[in-house]
């Protein structure tokens, strides 16, 4: 059962590889290399030994600052490339031929280079967008100007003097002295449109009225030259009079962002301004498509090795981390590494650390050596693209303890039998396998590119999803359902109708006339006043034969890992009195079934059940399926309640006498290990020393003895969950079916045809082909953790996490 021999088995699910703690010395001049190929092979997993240390004063600090100094370059990189639309090249060469110093100069170049031009082009474009709205000003007052000129000519033409009363003031005007005229000065500029009505309210109030304010609409949004962002503006121009106004003015228009802008109060002087404007623009323009073209051609530049660089300065990052949790030798002169490393690549390692030694022209080699230790190794399972999945099911539950029994090997074949199970419709069961075998065929393409977190997930469990399909079709066979609908694919049904008028709903009136439908269930059932009550009855007993067969298989997976681990106490006193409670009751009610299901007997199991508890003496009478069965019965109902005695008593004394023999004169024990493992061993966990506390092993195992046996009730039970979605899948299918396309379709109207199918398609995926699948996929998931994985699984050991490149290059920073 997986304890396969040979020196390097391909793949071995049952139990994790065998570990081994190695220490490697390296000499200081090859110590970057060596972890550069250790990396590449991906099979060590390296050890802090200078947890103490904070990250400041370890080795190669200056190392990783520069590294993370890189890395920000190239993140800056990656921003300005994702904001111009350019798209690193994917590069085929390898990133270890690349000098770290020429990468560095060659960062800091660009990056002094391209932010240069963006300082420039940043310049360039607030001026452009300065003259800009300079120009929307100046248009504004030209054509003001017209307007203005249009309305003189009107007033002109009219006749002078309507009002007598107002000749003598006009007169009065012309006669005042010019010397005592008030100058009213004038401030324009562009607002934010949004800001407008409280600017204009804001001006005037804080100058008591004494302004004179116009405001017009500029219909395309303006970029702004402070934020660079498109905003909608308004042109204004203030007319005011005095000094101290203007100081006001001037404050407002800085609060409210209001730009600004001068012009000359001769008609001549601002059109030649607005000329000049207007060719400064153009040159404007000109450099600054010339400025970004560059720009442009820097980013490709940039993109045509941003991969490489990038994966260079993350591979030289992880190399100092793992550098800094090596010790320092004494003589300063190499680094101690230590760490876990499966056994099958020792050579694997060995030829790495020579290879570094010779590429590095190191005069010394390294030393490679195993070391002893009573630390609990890192659980390590080789996985491919198919078993991946399950082992992350069984894993979210619980990382297995180093070399016990791993429950991926069973929960790749129970996992997707138990949701089929409740799933089972051969039509549903064929829409979830298109549905797979598209993600399954565009794998390579779909594997590298970013994908939604829903699809991500159900990408990595297309070949789980896979399983469930094709376990849905055949379980869905032994329904006979498609869609709700049976169909006699395997031969006629073995019923007739004994005359016409038995055609309605009944199977009363049905006689058999041919052999028994050959595979599943005949079709003839369905649609008849004793489908459900035959279907409750066969789900039901279904399931718990399921439920019993898979807690036995989790009992005897306990057995095994007893025996692998040489724990006869577990054998005895754990695995063989489970074996009988859960087989003297619940096994013995599954061999009933499969009896009445032979001999076809009338006989009540539930009656039989309980009157076998409250009055085990009792004569059976018409519930008897066999001779002697209450004999059994008695000797089963015994044989239970000494099995739970057994489960609770002998072990924790067991366990007590052995720790006594075990540290019997321990204390004057030859010491025989070598300094290495003594120096191991200490900090590795001195656990066998500790003093063994009878109390709390005698309550763990009443908690674990009382836990199985209610379990093994309410586990039982729990199955029936089985029967329950199944029917609630199969009655869901029949309702849609029935009450959705059948009802449109008696209509005899296109359009209601129409709709229903359209109803029916979008209520079969959504509901059955999603949440029903989710919800079966839930309970599938509930069974395997909680009843089968608690009979024999710990799950408390911690993952093997290697040091690897690939893991580093896949990772966002």
């Amino acid at each position: 059962m997986g304890e396969s021999g040979g020196c390097c088995p391909p793949m071995d699910l049952m139990r994790s590889e065998p570990m081994q703690l190695v220490q490697l010395i390296v000499p200081m001049e090859s110590a970057h290399l060596t972890v550069s190929y250790l990396g590449d092979l991906g099979l060590v997993q390296f050890k802090d030994l200078n947890s103490e240390k904070s990250p400041f004063q370890r080795t190669y600090a200056a190392q990783i600052k520069r590294c993370g100094e890189m890395a920000r370059k190239i993140r800056f990189f990656k921003d300005q490339m994702s904001k111009a639309g350019v798209f690193p090249k994917d590069s085929l060469e390898n990133g270890t031929d690349i000098d770290l110093d020429d990468v560095e100069v060659k960062l800091g170049e660009l990056e002094a280079e391209l932010v240069e031009i963006n300082a420039n082009n940043d310049k360039l474009q607030r001026s452009y967008n300065e003259l800009i709205e300079y120009k929307l000003a100046g248009e504004f007052f030209s054509s003001a100007h017209t307007s203005a000129t249009a309305q003189q000519r009107e007033i002109d033409s009219q006749q002078v003097g309507e009002d007598l009363l107002e000749a003598p003031l006009l007169q009065e005007d012309k006669s005042i002295d010019s010397s005592k005229q008030v100058k009213l000065g004038f401030l324009t500029g562009l607002v934010p449109r949004e800001k407008s009505m409280v600017f204009e309210r804001i001006l005037f109030r804080a100058t008591r009225g004494n302004v004179f304010i116009r405001q017009t609409v500029i219909e395309e949004p303006v970029i702004d030259p402070n934020s660079g962002d498109k905003a909608e503006k308004n042109v204004f121009v203030v007319f005011y009079s005095g000094e101290r106004a203007k100081s006001k003015i001037l404050k407002i228009c800085e609060a409210f962002g209001a730009n600004r802008y001068p012009f000359s109060e001769d008609l001549g002087k601002q059109a030649q301004m607005i000329t000049e404007v207007s060719g400064r623009l153009t040159e404007l323009k000109t450099t600054i498509d010339a400025g970004l073209g560059h720009r442009n051609i820097l980013l490709h530049a940039i993109g045509d090795k941003f991969e490489l660089w990038n994966l260079k300065v993350r591979k030289e990052k992880a190399i100092y981390h793992t550098l800094n949790m090596l010790s320092l030798d004494v003589t300063k002169k190499c680094l101690v590494a230590e760490g876990w490393s499966p056994v099958f690549a020792s050579n694997e390692i060995q030829n790495a650390l020579k290879r570094a030694a010779v590429d590095s022209n190191s005069q010394v080699g390294s030393i490679f050596q195993v070391l002893r230790t009573k630390e609990l190794p890192p659980t390590y399972f080789r996985t491919n693209k198919f078993t991946s999945a399950i082992q992350e099911i069984v894993d979210a539950y619980g990382v297995a303890k180093y070399q016990e029994a791993n429950p991926g090997v069973f929960t790749i074949v129970t996992f997707p039998f138990l949701f089929a199970v409740m799933f089972g419709d051969w039509g549903h069961g064929i829409c979830l396998l298109l549905a797979t075998m598209y993600l399954i065929v565009r794998e390579k393409k779909l594997s590298s590119q970013k994908l939604g977190d829903i699809m991500e997930m159900a990408f990595g469990g297309r070949y789980v999803i896979m399983m469930m399909s094709l376990f849905s079709i055949y379980t869905g066979l032994i329904y006979n359902e498609f869609f709700s609908i049976p169909y006699p694919l395997f031969a006629p049904s073995a019923y007739d109708c004994r005359d016409a008028s038995c055609s309605e709903a009944t199977t009363i009136g049905l006689i058999k006339v041919r052999d028994t439908y050959p595979f599943g269930l005949d079709p003839v059932w369905h649609g008849t006043r004793s489908e459900l009550p035959f279907l409750n009855s066969l789900k039901m007993k279904m399931s718990i034969l399921l439920g019993v067969s898979q807690m036995n298989l989790g009992i005897i997976m306990s057995y095994f890992n007893a025996r692998f681990f040489k724990s006869s106490v577990n054998i005895w006193f754990q695995f063989i009195p489970q074996m009988i409670f859960l087989n003297s009751l619940f096994g013995y009610l599954s061999v009933l079934i499969i009896i009445k299901w032979c001999t076809g007997s009338q006989a009540d199991l539930y009656h039989v059940m309980i009157y076998m508890f409250l009055s085990p003496t009792d004569e059976l009478g018409e519930n008897q399926l066999f001779p002697h069965q209450k004999t059994v019965q008695l000797v089963l109902l015994f044989l239970a309640l000494v099995s739970v005695p057994c489960m609770l008593l002998p072990k924790p004394f067991i366990l007590k006498k052995q720790h006594e023999a075990r540290h019997q004169g321990q204390s004057y024990a030859p010491l025989e290990e070598t300094d290495e493992s003594l120096h191991v061993e200490a900090s590795g966990g001195s656990h066998g020393h500790e003093e063994f506390e009878f109390s709390e092993i005698f309550v763990h195992q009443l908690i674990h003895t009382i836990e199985f046996v209610l379990g093994a009730v309410s586990n039982t039970a729990s199955y029936l969950r089985l029967w329950a979605l199944s029917l609630a899948h199969s009655e869901l299918s029949s309702v849609f079916y029935e009450k959705v396309l059948l009802l449109a379709w008696g209509y005899n109207n296109w359009l209601i045809l129409i709709v229903g199918i359209i109803v029916f398609v979008f209520a079969t995926v959504g509901v059955l082909l999603v949440m029903e699948t989710l919800s079966a996929f839930l309970h599938a998931l509930r069974l395997h953790w909680v009843e089968f994985q608690n009979k024999f699984y710990e799950g408390d050991g911690y993952k093997f996490a290697p040091f690897s490149f690939i893991l580093t290059a896949n990772e966002d920073e």
